[in-house]
């Protein structure tokens, strides 16, 4: 069994899907995994941008300190 990842909330999750016992219930979770999935990668993009933009501007100040 591999590891359980960390955002991943397995106990909620398996509730949900224990009580999901109609389609609308059913679709109810779907869209819940999908928004949830949606905003993870969001939050993952905007640490990779402001990484990004931190290693540019560390660059920028080290270059300009050259001169």
């Amino acid at each position: 069994m591999r590891k359980q990842d960390l955002g991943f909330d397995y106990h909620r999750y398996h509730r949900l899907l224990t009580e999901a016992d109609d389609e609308g219930k059913r679709l109810a979770l779907i869209d819940l995994l999908i928004e949830e999935k949606a905003r993870d990668r969001l939050a993952a993009q905007r640490a990779s941008d402001r990484a990004a933009m931190t290693a540019h501007t560390i660059a920028t100040v080290l270059k300009n300190g050259r001169n």
